[in-house]
């Protein structure tokens, strides 16, 4: 009987570890993408955790140097200066009026710190234009 306890408990610590860990390693990557009104609004709570933040790349705001990359966000006549200094590679839709998403946290300076980048370029997924003469238009 005593074998049957030990090993009992034994089983329910083992399955408590893993639950545990599984909750921990699921709250600590989750991110929800928020807009950069709602960053603002969320004060010195936007500091403490690492967020998702959406909006488009504001005009000639893109400043590579080295590894470092600075650009502006801007959405809604807002804007926010966003440092990116991951190691993987930029999308190729990383451009100048793209959407982007960029995961990381807000510094105390405002800049946002962001680790990974993700962008796409709205006009890949507009609907093409008519053809003209029966040629189909072409994008660029």
């Amino acid at each position: 009987m005593k074998n049957y306890v030990k090993f009992g408990i034994l089983i329910v610590a083992i399955l408590g570890t893993l639950a545990w860990l599984a909750v921990g390693g699921i709250s600590e990557t989750k991110t929800y993408y928020k807009t950069i009104a709602e960053l603002n609004q969320m004060g010195e709570k936007a500091q403490e955790q690492r967020l998702r933040v959406g909006g488009d790349i504001a005009p000639n705001s893109i400043v590579r140097d080295g590894s470092q990359v600075t650009f502006t966000m801007a959405q809604d006549n807002r804007q926010l200066k966003v440092v990116y200094s991951g190691i993987d590679p930029l999308p190729d839709t990383f451009r100048d009026g793209a959407q982007a998403l960029a995961d990381g946290k807000l510094g105390t300076d405002g800049v946002f710190r962001a680790t990974k980048i993700q962008a796409k370029c709205a006009s890949k997924y507009e609907a093409a234009p008519p053809a003209v003469n029966g040629n189909p238009a072409v994008r660029g």
